[in-house]
């Protein structure tokens, strides 16, 4: 089996629209929630969302381009830009059958159904654009990046709501490992900032309605934590085989070493009672990685700062490690990001790897109220200085899914 290596990193998020950006104002503690800007949110039991801010798709394609590509295809493409940028990767010297792309997304292309559904309504069927399915279906991302890239090799999307990101990682991680691929680009997009997907969402009572004090809402393992904030953006990493990456001489800034998928079986949105499929995709990736659970720093939580997730995942890492989760730090970026959805994944994958090479762990802020059922180490407010070898991404969607991701400071 080849070891696979993370070479490139690609991230478009609400704190930040390149990977510097993000991870200095995620180690900073700084929010990128405020009050939906993009539509009228009269009605809306929540008024509040983690936007992009100053994003131009200008940058990366034309006009005509932009305005026959759904927002979840530019971000995605803005990601794999810098990503590929970033692993310093040649495009005439590889052999574009052998580079994959692998993008998952929970919902897809959900604004560009909006507007369609608004011209079929206002004006008829026949004022339905032509390049709306193109547009809308999920697959779009991946197939738009191969396109861009020329990457001729294994190419699909991933669909499994939350966990969409993560399964992408995951399943280009199998492929390489198996050879079919010697560099396949990886991750996660989605953009959803739109009144249906808010209103969906609002009447399951599943956001924050904390429209006050939008920086203050997203607030993971904290008493008063009551409901997730929607988040956009996309999170790419370029995936290689060892070989493949040494023989180029690429820069290397982790191993992925373990990948564990499970199911609850359960509940069409609530995770199972005990945790027990969080906890059991931990140990798999922990099993596949041949490390023990004490040689974990740090867990990149789900952490969506609802009531039930926050503290049915902390009692899986409990589950999972025993007294070692009294040890290491299980924190949550989407304290700051808000929630990405299938982009989750993604940006969260990125943030581990980042935090190997720079030994630090950024925070869980807005943490004020301690939750006795939430009583593991979240890295409260402040970015903790740690060395960190070995890091977990927990991902978990709706549908039952768990994914976890288990990466290593690469060593040779």
């Amino acid at each position: 089996m080849e070891r696979v290596l993370v070479t490139g990193l690609g991230v478009v998020s609400p704190v930040g629209l390149n990977v510097p950006d993000f991870w200095k104002n995620l180690c900073q503690g700084k929010s990128g929630v405020t009050r939906v800007t993009r539509f009228d949110t009269t009605g809306f039991d929540s008024e509040i969302a983690a936007e992009l801010k100053g994003f131009t798709p200008e940058n990366y394609m034309d006009k005509k381009d932009a305005k026959r590509t759904d927002p979840f295809v530019q971000y995605a493409i803005a990601a794999c830009t810098e990503a590929m940028e970033d692993a310093k990767l040649d495009l005439e010297s590889i052999d574009k059958e052998r580079v994959g792309v692998v993008i998952g997304t929970g919902i897809g292309g959900i604004i560009t159904f909006e507007t369609q559904h608004a011209a079929l309504l206002k004006k008829g069927p026949s004022r339905v654009s032509p390049f709306f399915i193109p547009m809308m279906i999920g697959d779009m991302a991946a197939g738009q990046v191969s396109m861009r890239f020329l990457a001729k090799g294994p190419n699909f999307a991933t669909v499994s709501a939350c966990a969409s990101g993560a399964h992408a990682i995951g399943e280009a991680f199998r492929l390489l490992q198996k050879g079919d691929a010697d560099i396949i680009i990886a991750g996660g997009t989605e953009a959803t900032i739109a009144p249906m997907a808010m209103a969906g969402f609002c009447s399951m009572k599943a956001l924050s309605t904390r429209n006050d004090e939008p920086e203050k809402a997203s607030r993971p393992f904290d008493k008063e934590r009551d409901g997730f904030v929607i988040g956009e953006g996309a999170g790419m990493v370029i995936l290689e085989t060892m070989t493949h990456a040494l023989s180029r001489g690429a820069h290397v800034y982790a191993e992925i070493l373990g990948y564990g998928a499970t199911a609850d079986a359960f509940h069409l949105t609530a995770p199972a009672p005990d945790g027990e499929g969080a906890a059991r995709a931990m140990k798999l990736a922990l099993e596949e990685s041949g490390l023990p659970p004490e040689s974990v720093q740090y867990i990149n939580a789900h952490g969506t700062s609802t009531p039930l997730n926050d503290k049915l995942e902390t009692l899986a890492v409990k589950t999972a490690f025993g007294e070692h989760a009294k040890s290491l730090v299980l924190a949550s970026t989407k304290s700051m990001t808000g929630h990405l959805l299938g982009a989750a994944g993604g940006i969260e994958f990125a943030a581990c790897v980042l935090s190997i090479r720079d030994s630090i762990i950024p925070p869980t802020i807005n943490y004020e109220f301690p939750d006795a059922e939430c009583d593991l180490d979240c890295a409260p407010n402040v970015a903790k200085k740690r060395e960190v070898r070995v890091a977990l991404t927990n991902s978990l969607g709706f549908g039952g899914h768990n994914v976890t991701l288990a990466t290593k400071k690469f060593e040779g």
